[in-house]
């Protein structure tokens, strides 16, 4: 089903595309990556790229030689090649770095963004997007976090540019999407509200004309299609509110379950923990699915949904389909550095791999699922052993000053630095720095100056039941087509055997 604006012109509207049984998750910082969502979309369902940093994971890949040449043969598509060549001749070694070099930055997000910023944005998501659609006629869309806003029109141009057929976003009230997307198609310009603590008023702007060249004609114009938007919500009330007006209802939803892997939505009421230490959820929690069938748009369902049982069960319930993580962050194509792969099976293997739900971990606020794994920042050693700072910043927070300038902080920087901006010392307690170790879950860890490499933090969902049984099967590890293979009912579990 597709929801038009009524103003819209025909560049606005979705194109008709079929509806996915599966939705692969978006994941980290390209966990879910071109290869995982082109292997998903080969066998029929969505594959989703992850959309957060694609600016720094361009660049990084750039500076370490692109080695397969896979990143140089999406830029060699984009529309404009000068705008591909700048960033090319800025970061790309054709000898990769030397050992312990570190990589070289990237701008930080901003209200105000630079040139560079905007083009390497538009790039980095061109590129991911572009790769995993290349080759054949499959489903590819982009998740992207809400909380990070001032990355998003840039981001979203570059995904529509490469042919995006969806944009699926949490971790917020994406309300502006479904018109930002509207804009984008048309290559208008657009300003993004944007949250500042202490402010009213402030956009995150973007020109695509303006980045791409004043003197386009509308006939220069690269194409660009309206892609499907489906918003990731936890709540039924979310649902219905987004659904009420036609400028910011999404073309569906993904009801995710607390359960599910990654940031969640934090208990509804006073946060109560366990004897743990993690969060309390109860059934004020739980989306009431009727309702959100009531509205009468797609909808999948996540958290705790990989399993053959759970599938058929979803859709036996009203649902379109559902959204799974783990079962692709595990498999053969994602983008997950392999030796914490195999950790991670080993253990699955062993029974002995624990995910928790961990309350402070995230600067977002949100709770985040750990997977406990020696060497990572899931030790308490290993977090009190690293240099505390915030050079990426994707999560950082835009704060106005009394004057009315802006800055941003982070609960994970230093602490005397956040306490500077007006930050509370309380929420600096247990913070973990997740752009740099998301990064490093993919191998794209910074190496500092002083040799201090990075580590990493991995997040899987809390129901493994799935992925264990999955794992029993194929006890040497599974490609994305056995995976769905398996999740549709079409090879039988070991156990069944």
């Amino acid at each position: 089903m597709t929801t038009l604006v009524p103003s819209a012109s025909l560049a606005t509207i979705p194109r008709p595309v079929a509806l996915p049984r599966i939705i692969q998750g978006g994941m980290g910082v390209a966990v879910s990556s071109w290869r995982l969502a082109s292997a998903v979309a080969r066998t029929g369902q969505l594959g989703l790229v992850s959309g957060t940093a694609l600016d720094l994971v361009l660049a990084r890949r750039l500076q370490d030689g692109d080695p397969d040449g896979a990143a140089r043969r999406a830029l060699a598509a984009f529309p404009i090649q000068r705008f591909a060549e700048r960033v090319l001749g800025r970061f790309f070694r054709p000898e990769g770095r030397a050992p312990g070099q570190p990589y070289a930055p990237v701008p930080r997000l901003a209200l105000q963004q630079t040139r560079l910023a905007h083009e390497l944005t538009v790039l980095g998501n061109f590129v991911e997007v572009w790769l995993a659609k290349a080759g054949h006629a499959g489903l590819v869309g982009i998740n992207y976090l809400e909380k990070i806003q001032m990355a998003t029109p840039a981001a979203s141009y570059g995904a529509m540019l490469a042919g995006a057929d969806y944009v699926v976003m949490g971790a917020g009230i994406p309300r502006e999407i479904p018109q930002m997307l509207n804009r984008l198609a048309q290559h208008e310009d657009v300003a993004l509200p944007v949250t500042v603590i202490g402010g009213t008023g402030h956009t995150a702007d973007f020109s695509p004309r303006g980045l791409l060249g004043e003197g386009l004609t509308e006939h220069d114009q690269p194409p660009v299609n309206r892609p499907r938007f489906v918003a990731i919500v936890s709540a039924h009330a979310l649902a219905e509110y987004l659904v009420k007006d036609p400028r910011v209802r999404p073309d569906g939803f993904v009801i995710e379950g607390h359960v599910a892997g990654g940031h969640n939505a934090p208990p509804r009421g006073r946060l109560t923990l366990d004897e743990s230490g993690q969060p309390v959820f109860g059934p004020r929690d739980c989306a009431d699915l009727d309702k959100v069938a009531a509205l009468g748009l797609p909808y999948w369902l996540a958290g705790a949904y990989g399993t053959p049982e759970a599938v058929a069960a979803a859709q036996q319930a009203g649902a379109t389909g559902v959204q799974v993580g783990t079962l692709f962050a595990l498999a053969q194509e994602s983008g997950l550095d392999s030796e914490l792969r195999e950790d991670v099976r080993a253990r699955l293997k062993a029974g002995t791999l624990e995910v928790r739900t961990d309350p402070l971990a995230s600067p977002t606020g949100f709770p985040f699922k750990v997977a406990q794994l020696p060497g990572t920042l899931s030790e308490p050693a290993v977090t009190q052993a690293r240099p505390r700072l915030c050079d990426l910043g994707y999560l950082r927070s835009a704060v106005e000053r009394p004057d009315g300038s802006v800055t941003y902080r982070c609960p994970a920087e230093p602490v005397h630095m956040y306490v500077k901006k007006g930050g509370d010392i309380a929420d600096t307690i247990g913070r973990s720095c997740l752009c740099n170790s998301l990064a490093a879950n993919v191998g794209l860890g910074q190496t500092r100056q002083d040799g201090y490499v990075e580590p990493a933090l991995v997040t899987l969902g809390v129901d493994l039941d799935g992925v264990t049984r999955l794992a029993q099967n194929y006890p040497q590890g599974w490609s994305t087509a056995q995976a769905i293979a398996w999740l549709l009912g079409e090879v039988p579990s070991i156990s069944e055997v």
